[in-house]
């Protein structure tokens, strides 16, 4: 059923509208909704998912879900989320009395920088025990874990290698510090020791051997550089004499062999500009050869080039021409091909029409003729024997017109007879019995046919050879009287 719109009242419209105008409202207030869920990471945040948030790759449920950097889509009423800041914590850690290796107490002043860590594992640790925790919370727990791993860190080492070995202790207070702070979710970003005291003084005692070792050392140093410094300008000033005289002898002769060797540098000089120059020449006739023969074959590749675009343009028109002309003869057989099966169709319609007027013209004549056939029938009283002499007797003229047709061409112009009179007959007339004899008396004609004649036409007589079998009757001699 169809209902124009001119046919709705102003009511029906104005409510139609409303429909949609408040559809459309909350379609807008929807999306908004969603698009509040949809939740933005900063950079130096971790945003911590939790509710129903899966499951782990082992299968296990989580607690949690962790991302850094990124958005993810807070599913409502299943999911919800918080931040973990990222902002670096620096822990000062005062450590006084830590008992050494050596049994001896040392103070460690030193400063620790920590942060939540973006391990995948690691943040994962901190959402489940840092996520609810202010910063300060976190910095004393950091500021346990450090201390109690320090002061493992110094029961192991003696104080020299803690004085000295700064390298070693820092290494392995990340190690244990660090490993220990990933249990939380922190990592260990900085370690900074500022010094390192001891209440026996041992510290202090080390310090002040090795200064007054070093003190020494210098001392003596002073002295034995005094001595060789002495013994050396002594020995200097010899080898100054010495080395003055070797060097103007040697002065005088290097003159001599570098005025030789300048000749000689000239010589070759020359003689490489000379060759410089031919390799020049030589390079330069071969670059200007390579050039014109790349020209050359530049050249012979566009022309190759042109002739083969101008052959595949002539191709593509004897192609073309060739495609044209097998369609138009495509197209004309067909249309031949068409023009001949209608003509045979019209042909074979004409034929079979004919063939169907013939078939209905001879069954008309053959109703016709079974038509009189049967009243002929009815008028010899039912016998179909009379009738088919009725119908022979009718047709006899005809039959003996064929019989005499048969011999009527016969030209005989003259006929010149020597009988001789055999057996007492004219062979003449022997001659003339035969030749009507060879044609098919009627009853023989009849019998060919089937039938025979009527009885009113009289019987046949009896032939020569029934003749010869009847006995002949022997008649009584009559005596005269």
């Amino acid at each position: 059923m169809q209902v124009s719109l001119s046919s709705l009242s102003g009511g029906a419209i104005g409510g139609i509208i409303a429909v949609v105008i408040v559809v459309v409202i909350l379609a807008i207030i929807a999306i908004a909704l969603l698009a509040t869920r949809y939740k933005k990471c900063p950079s130096d945040k971790v945003m911590v998912i939790y509710g129903k948030v899966g499951k782990a790759a082992d299968g296990t449920a989580r607690s949690a879900k962790c991302i850094h950097g990124g958005a993810a889509f807070i599913v409502p009423f299943v999911q919800s989320y918080s931040f973990l800041d990222l902002t670096p914590i620096s822990i000062s850690v005062d450590l006084k009395n830590a008992l050494s290796r050596q049994n001896i107490r040392v103070d460690v002043p030193s400063r620790f920088t920590v942060g939540i860590s973006t391990e995948p594992g690691v943040m994962q640790n901190a959402a489940e025990r840092l996520r609810s925790l202010p910063l300060n919370e976190i910095q004393r727990l950091a500021e346990d874990i450090i201390f109690g791993q320090l002061r493992l860190i110094i029961a192991t080492m003696n104080i020299e290698e803690i004085n000295t070995d700064r390298d070693k202790f820092l290494e392995a207070v990340s190690i244990n510090v660090e490993g220990e702070l990933k249990k939380i979710g922190l990592r260990l970003i900085n370690v900074n020791v500022t010094d390192i005291n001891d209440e026996s003084g041992y510290i202090d005692a080390l310090g002040k051997e090795a200064a007054a070792k070093v003190i020494n050392d210098a001392k003596k140093s002073v002295a034995e550089k005094n001595r060789d410094g002495s013994i050396g300008e002594a020995n200097a000033n010899k080898d100054e004499r010495i080395q003055v005289a070797a060097a103007n002898s040697e002065a005088i002769d290097g003159e001599n062999k570098s005025k030789v060797l300048i000749s000689q540098s000239n010589a070759r000089l020359r003689e490489a500009e000379a060759e410089s120059n031919r390799i020049a020449q030589s390079a330069e006739f071969i670059a200007q050869a390579k050039a014109n023969e790349e020209a050359y074959k530049a050249e012979q590749q566009a022309e190759l080039e042109r002739a083969k675009r101008e052959r595949a343009t002539l191709e593509a028109d004897v192609l073309v021409n060739a495609e044209i002309q097998k369609q138009k003869a495509e197209i004309e057989a067909e249309a031949e091909a068409e023009r001949i099966r209608r003509r045979a169709k019209g042909e074979a319609d004409a034929a079979y029409a004919k063939y169907v007027a013939q078939a209905n013209g001879q069954l008309e004549i053959l109703s016709k003729q079974a038509e009189g056939f049967g009243k002929i029938i009815e008028a010899t009283g039912g016998s179909s024997d009379d009738a088919v002499k009725l119908l022979v007797a009718d047709k006899i003229e005809d039959l003996v017109a064929k019989q005499v047709e048969a011999i009527k061409n016969l030209k005989i112009d003259k006929v010149t007879v020597w009988d001789s009179m055999s057996d007492g007959k004219p062979t003449t007339a022997n001659f003339l019995s035969g030749m009507l004899g060879a044609v098919p008396p009627l009853n023989e004609l009849f019998q060919m046919n089937g039938m025979q004649l009527p009885a009113y036409l009289g019987s046949p007589a009896a032939t020569t050879d029934e003749k010869a079998e009847k006995p002949a009757t022997v008649e009584p001699k009559k005596t005269k009287k």
